[in-house]
């Protein structure tokens, strides 16, 4: 399969895309008779894991990870109340979780866990716990291809939009929610920033292909 192409499947966990749309019914029906908790609960089991591996290849070393997760399931858990369904829960939590990542993906593992506080709901707690323990098992049986690896060499923005479109499918109008941090954003403001994004990734699916074929990983007419 070429490198630079969507995958059909993914290896962390992600539900099918019918799956996906019966959960999004199941979580709108939780969060339409105010079952908060419950409808969060969902939300983590089912796009947990897909969250919790975008984290670890963004941020694999000294469990900051670990500690971004649980900021991530707190955010999730407290903001679904304002949530206003201008897209799928799923395009929403990737925005939530792209947006932890840049503003504590710095932070001190001690400092992220102390502005973590999910225990007033400890389903959604136990949720997160085993989303992380289910998911780095998983993760470290996976075996990573080498153009893979190479992703690690860019820039943390430019390895986002390539497993957001890549590895995760997500449409141009949803990358652009996700990359601007605003899942209401309007027509216009998401249409121009889909246009940006799309461009960006061809540049960065070029360099990653003159990486790969430097290295010897590709040859003339991949990609």
């Amino acid at each position: 399969m070429n490198p630079t192409e969507p995958k059909k499947t993914s290896g962390t966990g992600e539900a099918p895309p019918d799956a996906r749309h019966a959960a999004e019914t199941a979580i709108r029906a939780r969060w339409d008779a105010g079952d908060l908790d419950g409808a969060a609960t969902e939300v983590i089991r089912v796009y947990g894991p897909e969250l919790y591996g975008l984290l670890l290849s963004l941020h694999p070393r000294g469990g900051d990870a670990d500690d971004l997760f649980s900021i991530v399931c707190e955010h999730l858990w407290r903001g679904l109340a304002g949530f206003r369904w201008h897209c799928s829960i799923r395009t929403w939590a990737y925005v939530v979780a792209r947006n932890t990542s840049r503003t504590h993906g710095k932070a001190e593992g001690r400092r992220a866990r102390r502005e973590v506080d999910l225990s007033a709901c400890s389903a959604v707690d136990r949720m997160a716990a085993a989303v992380r323990t289910e998911t780095a098992s998983y993760l470290r049986t996976e075996k990573r291809s080498e153009i893979e690896k190479l992703r690690d060499e860019l820039p943390v923005a430019d390895r986002t939009l390539l497993i957001l479109r890549l590895d995760r499918g997500l449409a141009w109008n949803d990358l652009a929610r996700v990359f601007l941090d605003d899942p209401g954003a309007d027509d216009e403001v998401i249409r121009r920033e889909a246009a940006r994004l799309r461009k960006r990734f061809q540049l960065v699916r070029e360099r990653l292909i003159a990486l790969g074929r430097a290295r010897g990983l590709l040859r003339d007419g991949d990609g």
